[in-house]
């Protein structure tokens, strides 16, 4: 098999694994997720094209801005299976909640929600609305998208320098691995934040400090990462990068 078809064939896994698009069917063998972990930026194109396509249609057909950013929303959450907002439900929860490392785990291993989960959820949600609405029509295809893929940049940031807070599950599985991973998220989110000029740059500083804020709280409180701080760290990018913009340009 060729570089190109393995590259064509982990992007296909990373499509299946952090969205609900059809991607087709893979034979033997199938990559891994580390050896996935590339493609996670990449996988923001598609979503934030979708999401930037069902804006303007709702804006099109003459929804209010308010009423859009609400569908808009719904539809992310339909499209990623709704894996991110689950991520940081439990990740507030075993963070807030947790009395120790091995109670933080067992909390966030929980498939029920508690209070610190449905606040933070409320948050991020009513931030990203707020922010897409303020947004209005300069919530271009750039927008969306460079921020879709720079907040998918932030997991594989927090992949490559955390360690493992378990020894199964998504954060061991995808964890460490190639550097060229980082490199390659790096540089992509790198431009395309850039290119959208000062309120990019200053986004960009942003979503790494959001960044580095849930890397050194799970660090601190669970050793490391897991699939919940994953999820936690690209919803909490998005949101701060889009309501960054907001603040900037409306």
């Amino acid at each position: 098999m060729t570089d190109i078809a393995v590259r064509i064939k982990e992007l296909r896994v990373a499509l299946m694994f952090l969205t609900r698009l059809p991607a087709g069917t893979l034979d033997a063998p199938v990559p891994t997720l580390s050896e996935c972990k590339w493609a996670y930026p990449l996988v923001g194109v598609p979503i934030g094209f979708i999401a930037w396509f069902a804006h303007v249609v709702l804006l099109g057909v003459g929804a209010p801005e308010s009423i859009a950013a609400v569908m808009v929303l719904g539809t992310l959450a339909m499209l990623t299976g709704a894996l991110h907002f689950d991520g940081l439900a439990d990740f507030a929860d075993g963070i807030g909640g947790g009395r120790d490392t091995q109670h933080c785990l067992e909390i966030m291993r929980d498939s029920r929600i508690g209070s610190y989960g449905v606040l933070a959820l409320v948050v991020a949600c009513a931030l990203w609305i707020s922010a897409v609405t303020d947004l209005g029509t300069q919530a271009n295809l750039w927008v969306f998208v460079s921020i879709s893929v720079t907040s998918r940049f932030a997991m594989v940031s927090l992949l490559q320098t955390l360690p493992a807070a378990r020894s199964e599950g998504l954060g061991s599985a995808a964890g460490a691995g190639q550097s060229s991973a980082f490199v390659f998220g790096a540089i992509l989110s790198l431009i395309l934040m850039l290119a959208m000029g000062f309120a990019g740059i200053i986004a960009l500083i942003v979503m790494a400090t959001v960044t580095f804020f849930v890397g050194w709280r799970a660090l601190k409180r669970i050793g490391g990462q897991t699939g919940d701080v994953l999820g936690a760290a690209q919803l909490l990018t998005e949101v701060a990068g889009l309501t960054t913009m907001a603040i900037l340009l409306s």
